[in-house]
């Protein structure tokens, strides 16, 4: 669905206790989970915004949040 949120908070709703923790104890954490955030946040304006971007720039950015993602999780379930 376009614009849908994906914040960690939506994806991962019953780990937000540790979400928030692992914020503030590991910087590399709360560094992907930042990019995370502003990818997804530019990711979410462009598919509500009538500016053209390249297929091939969009999946970039949409495969770069899914693999950040997929570690965020490796992390949170470790």
């Amino acid at each position: 669905m376009l614009g849908e949120n994906h914040a960690l908070f939506i994806e991962f709703p019953d780990m937000q206790d540790k979400i928030q923790e692992l914020k503030m104890a590991d910087e590399n954490f709360k560094a992907m989970s930042d990019r995370y955030h502003k990818l997804d946040h530019r990711i979410r304006g462009l598919e509500g915004s009538n500016i053209p971007t390249e297929d091939s720039h969009f999946s970039q950015l949409k495969f770069e949040r899914a693999q950040l993602k997929d570690k965020i999780y490796s992390i949170l379930t470790n």
